[in-house]
């Protein structure tokens, strides 16, 4: 196996990108191969500060990245030796078997869609988010950005989508999938809910169990996988980061509230698309990088893509 990662990519890059693939490198089997996408030279320095062996990585070099305030379509056609559109290239071609970034998010997306591109039969990938629960198993929630405005089939596919991916990485044998609406009741919601139950109520594809609502999303969610539009989604993820920095001000600590960091989960693969790709947070640490290294490891292990793809063959 082998996983590209973008070096360039992020707030704080390339210090924590190289420290944590210097953390993943520490915990990988042998047979699996870091490529990291970026300076050599920063690369080589940072290693050699912290003690580590840089040969032990594979280094694609260049020094062009596509920054955060760059335009994302732009800037991946103005700049094809960018970490981001080497990575691309790299797995396009099978030089590697995912792709993982915490750079600029648009940029990610644009590569996904135009290089690898969507599986066909796809109609629209979606990004996802883990929720936390009391329990070990989180809850998926899907999408949280990339489509802001859904048609009922779309976020039908979604409930698709998301159970592939809680039952291949959390062993959930028949993912319970509800939709996010603003009342259990089957005729709640605007026009777009109320057509999408109508489509999901008697599903043969997952297994629908109705409408839950936002005071259910934590803790205890009724289902695994929770199906939404992507201008929703991002608001709900948004509001629990907000909450989980508010807790830390307030110097709270609490074993389950410390699952709201995004720290914790790395990084989250754009599903509906032919190969892993994997976008991590802006502000990521070498903690959170070491995370989202491991998160494209578990979803090529659990082959998501083909699965997808055997779907709508």
């Amino acid at each position: 196996m082998r996983i590209g990662l973008d070096i360039l990519g992020g707030d704080f890059a390339p210090d924590a990108t190289v420290k944590g693939a210097i953390l993943a490198q520490k915990e990988l089997p042998a047979e699996v191969q870091l490529v990291l996408i970026g300076d050599k030279d920063k690369i080589v320095e940072i290693c050699n500060a912290q003690n580590f062996d840089y040969n032990k990585f594979e280094i694609v070099h260049t020094t062009d990245c596509i920054t955060m305030a760059d335009h994302p379509a732009k800037a991946f056609s103005a700049k094809p030796d960018s970490s981001i559109a080497l990575g691309f290239k790299l797995l396009y071609a099978n030089k590697i078997d995912g792709f993982a970034s915490a750079g600029n998010t648009g940029a990610m997306l644009v590569g996904a869609m135009y290089t690898i591109k969507s599986i066909p039969g796809v109609i629209r990938p979606c990004i996802s988010t883990e929720m936390p629960q009391l329990g070990e198993t989180p809850s998926l929630l899907l999408d949280v950005g990339i489509n802001p405005d859904c048609r009922p089939d779309v976020l039908y596919q979604y409930g698709v989508l998301g159970s592939v991916y809680a039952r291949q990485l959390y062993g959930v044998e028949n993912p319970k999938v509800a939709l996010l609406n603003i009342g259990e009741e089957d005729q709640k919601g605007n026009l777009v809910a109320k057509s999408t139950f109508e489509l999901m109520k008697d599903s043969k594809d997952f297994n629908f169990i109705g409408n839950v609502e936002g005071n259910q999303l934590f803790g205890h969610c009724p289902a695994d996988v929770v199906v939404c539009d992507g201008f929703t989604g991002n608001i709900v993820l948004k509001e629990a980061e907000g909450f989980y920095e508010l807790i830390k001000k307030r110097n709270i600590s609490d074993e389950f509230f410390d699952r709201f960091n995004s720290e914790s989960y790395g990084g989250t693969p754009i599903l509906g698309v032919n190969a892993p790709v994997i976008i991590g947070h802006g502000a990521s640490n070498d903690i959170a990088i070491r995370n989202m290294v491991m998160k494209t490891k578990s979803v090529i292990e659990a082959e998501v893509c083909e699965i997808i793809k055997d779907l709508y063959k």
